[in-house]
């Protein structure tokens, strides 16, 4: 149960049902069933777009991004942990097994609050260009037998999403 202090919060999450996800590592990022990988250029220097990626300003910014909590103190490296909501539909628990402080962390979700996901793991890559910096978005999934039509129909809005979501971020710190 997450204890902050949002008034009713602990009640709705005490309420959650969480169905846990096996943790992954690298390997999994490079074998899983379905990956999506995307990369945006900027002109914002990688320290920036680091500390968006950081921080909670991706749901400012990202439409499918519905609410992001960061669960452990700052400084965050590996072992930190946060539930990202997407589209206010799946919320997944996240620990990172990965943290080059400014230029990649890759994680691991472990519960979600929706039954369907065998192993999911994300890695962001930052680097500096000679013009700004390139992002880069590796999204790898193993849903049960019972979800994988759905994530294989599903397959050109996850990459849509992910699109999107990375050009808002190059949009945004460009302002």
């Amino acid at each position: 149960m997450r204890h902050d202090r949002t008034p009713g919060r602990a009640r709705v999450d005490a309420a959650r049902h969480w169905y846990p996800v096996t943790e992954s590592g690298d390997g999994f990022l490079s074998s899983a069933p379905f990956r999506y990988t995307h990369s945006v250029e900027t002109t914002a220097p990688a320290e920036q777009v680091w500390e968006i990626l950081t921080g909670e300003q991706l749901v400012h910014w990202v439409w499918a991004f519905t609410d992001l909590k960061w669960n452990s103190p700052r400084p965050f490296g590996v072992g930190a942990a946060r539930d990202v909501t997407v589209l206010k539909f799946l919320t997944v628990r996240e620990r990172f097994f990965r943290w080059d402080e400014g230029h990649r962390y890759t994680f691991s979700v472990y519960e979600a609050s929706r039954p369907g996901l065998r192993r999911a793991a994300e890695d962001w890559t930052v680097e500096p260009t000679p013009s700004g910096s390139r992002l880069t978005w590796t999204m790898a999934i193993q849903p049960t037998s019972l979800a994988a039509p759905l994530i294989w129909i599903s397959g050109p809005v996850i990459r849509l999403v992910q699109r999107r979501a990375l050009r808002a971020v190059r949009t945004h710190v460009r302002s």
